[in-house]
């Protein structure tokens, strides 16, 4: 299989994944285990690298809003300013755990068994909190109380475990805070910029020195198929959940991990 073709596949996969509450990097890390996609020092770094092109499709998306916030941070917005504050809050935690645990998490848990275990367990999560008559009292995901937007990023931190997800973990907990299915969704976006940013900038200077012309013309594909893709997904998605909520994705997980176990102990 030709690099291009791989870049195609895994920017696919990054764009399908990465704001379901499916957990994208169990997904890869599964492609990578049986499918022998994405193995090696430089497809580990493009699988980190590629998600700038889904995190462009949210800011493409949300734009409007996003400007608004950032034009509100100058002329004495008191919400825009909370939101700036409220989304550098949820983010922090992430940071912390990252720089204490990272490596640890990284050589201990970033394989295929605790990936489907993950999967399976947080699409019973998925099943059970869908099915809880939660009160949702805030329906707009840029007014959040300031603690409410530090619980999310605290709950967040636990999918660095891969095969929990970080969009799902932080859907769940806005959803038992009070957010409505929408609302919960979309901050989950909103998180995802300032972390996702943060791991590409990292992931990419301290790799700077293994990328040639031809690694950047891989990276440059999966970046555009990963934000193409993220657009469609993004969009489908949201009105999707507002109106079915998150059964399907619950099955996703718990069928996916099943087959993984399955393929697992089969010897695949």
């Amino acid at each position: 299989m030709s690099d291009a073709i791989r870049a195609v596949i895994l920017g696919i996969i990054e764009g399908v994944t990465e704001f379901l509450p499916v957990s994208s990097t169990g997904h890869l890390l599964l492609a990578e285990r049986f499918f022998h996609l994405g193995e090696g020092a430089f497809w580990d770094s493009f699988t980190v690298l590629i998600q700038l092109g889904a995190i462009l499709a949210i800011v493409v998306l949300y734009f409007k809003k996003l400007w608004d916030v950032a034009i509100g941070m100058f002329t004495g917005d008191a919400y825009a300013r909370r939101f700036v504050i409220g989304v550098l809050v949820a983010f922090l935690p992430a940071v912390v755990v990252g720089l204490v645990a990272g490596k640890y998490i990284k050589s201990m848990l970033f394989n295929p068994w605790v990936v489907c275990f993950s999967l399976i367990v947080g699409g019973a999560i998925l099943l059970w909190v869908d099915r809880l008559d939660l009160k949702a009292r805030e329906h707009d995901a840029t007014r959040f109380p300031l603690l409410m937007y530090l619980y999310i990023g605290i709950a967040q931190c636990i999918a660095m475990i891969p095969g929990v997800s970080r969009s799902g973990a932080s859907i769940v907990a806005a959803m038992f805070l009070g957010a409505d299915k929408r609302a919960a969704a979309e901050f989950s976006f909103f998180l995802a910029i300032p972390t996702m940013i943060g791991a590409f900038a990292y992931d990419f200077y301290k790799n700077r020195s293994e990328m040639t012309m031809d690694h950047m013309g891989i990276v440059a594909i999966g970046f555009v198929v990963s934000f193409i893709t993220a657009i469609i997904v993004v969009k489908t998605f949201l009105t999707y959940v507002t109106r079915h909520g998150f059964v399907v994705f619950a099955w996703w997980r718990v069928i996916v991990g099943t087959l993984g176990l399955i393929a697992l102990a089969l010897g695949r």
